[in-house]
């Protein structure tokens, strides 16, 4: 479901999202993958840069956090020995890089949102959190963090500790 979803909406995902820092793209407890922060990147380049309400409008910082989303479902696809094993996400956060006096935070993050209803209809419906922010790394106008919940037999057997 989730493939043709993707397919009908012309959305490939990553082969890999890498790592910007000292850290993992995912983490793994329970039933619950922790997703961390993904930047709007395509193929190593960021696609936005710079802080939504002066460099970049409303609308832009949306389609930055669209594909920040989609770089996240990237990840869990990785982490998921099949992608049709995600229930469904639980929690959003966004960060968007704003101008001074800049509160339509909501509205950016509404494109990572959005991305995961359209993808995962009453189960791509979440608890979230939209915060500005100063800076973000790289100079992205976003970030985006996932919770979500999965079928634990989904792990990939190279993600399992002995």
């Amino acid at each position: 479901m989730i493939e043709e979803k993707l397919a009908e909406l012309g959305i490939e995902l990553a082969e890999e999202v890498p790592a910007l820092g000292s850290y993992v793209p995912a983490t793994v407890s329970g039933n619950l993958i922790f997703v961390s922060g993904q930047l709007p990147v395509e193929k190593g380049k960021l696609l936005f840069v710079g802080k939504v309400g002066s460099d970049l409008t409303v609308e832009e910082g949306y389609e930055a956090a669209r594909l920040a989303a989609i770089n996240g479902l990237s990840v869990i696809s990785h982490t998921l020995e099949d992608l049709r094993q995600l229930s469904r996400v639980v929690k959003v956060t966004g960060y968007v890089a704003s101008a001074p006096g800049f509160t339509e935070q909501h509205k950016v993050v509404n494109g990572a949102s959005e991305f995961f209803s359209d993808i995962l209809s009453e189960n791509g419906r979440h608890a979230r959190v939209a915060v500005g922010v100063p800076a973000l790394p790289m100079n992205s106008p976003v970030e985006i963090e996932i919770i979500a919940e999965f079928s634990p037999a989904a792990l990939r057997s190279s993600d399992i500790s002995p």
